[in-house]
């Protein structure tokens, strides 16, 4: 079991549960968390059952229910995903308000001061208390770059074996898992990157720009053939031909 000290949990602010995490470490860590989000809710932009969230705090205990709201504790995933619940915005998750669930993919963002404990203190608790099915952890600094993923088998965590590219599958996401241009990036079953809003928005551009190119060579091509007709035409009217009595 793991020990609130061994995570440096803090206590609640005052009022309602909010979200009391810390600054992310860089801007590797920004771009990355926006990344896994922002991809998530696009790829899934049509569900309504489903939460994700990044740097929010998530209040487990259940003894919680009748403290003061500065007296329960609290742990903040980098980024986590809760399957099979409404989608509305939440100041923080709270297990005891959720009919006791915790989230279903849990993504650790490494940095200098809280690698240890996500190897160590934060792994034994998503395995042991949350039960969370799927841990990732990813460094994003491109100097010190590691992937792992692991899934809940017996109550233990065991390692997701990567495919040849490198990725983990997902089976609660029904996605990939991968490094590509030194980021964290999921990838459909059928190995299409899912993409930001902004790169869908670049991909249908270029789609539409595909189209009205080959629609414009069409239309070059029937214009020739119908100038290659009239010069015909005209040719043979000069012998005294009626080219539309052929």
């Amino acid at each position: 079991m793991v020990s609130v000290r061994d995570l440096d949990a803090n206590v609640a602010p005052l009022s309602e549960p909010h979200s009391d995490e810390p600054q992310l470490e860089s801007v590797y860590h920004l771009r990355q968390l926006v990344l896994l989000l922002s991809c998530l809710e696009w790829w899934w932009r049509d569900r309504q059952n489903f939460f994700a969230a990044g740097n929010l705090s998530i209040y487990w205990q259940p003894e919680d229910i009748g403290k003061r709201w500065t007296e329960r504790q609290f742990i903040g995933p980098d980024f986590f995903v809760v399957l099979n619940v409404d989608s509305r915005p939440r100041n923080s998750w709270m297990v005891s308000l959720e009919n006791g669930r915790f989230p279903n993919v849990i993504v650790e963002l490494l940095s200098k001061s809280t690698a240890r404990k996500d190897r160590t203190a934060k792994k034994t608790l998503y395995q042991d208390v949350f039960k969370t099915p799927e841990y990732f952890w990813f460094h994003p600094d491109p100097q010190n770059q590691e992937f792992r993923g692991f899934r809940l088998e017996n109550g233990t965590y065991q390692e997701i074996v990567p495919n040849a590219q490198g990725w983990r599958w997902s089976e609660e996401l029904e996605l990939y898992l991968g490094i590509a241009d030194e980021q964290l990036r999921y990838f459909a079953p059928d190995g299409t990157m899912v993409p930001t809003p902004a790169e869908d928005a670049m991909q249908q551009k270029a789609a539409i720009a595909h189209t009205q190119e080959q629609l414009q060579q069409v239309q070059q091509h029937a214009e020739a053939e119908r100038e290659r007709a009239e010069k015909l035409a005209e040719r043979l009217r000069s012998l005294g031909i009626d080219p539309n009595a052929l």
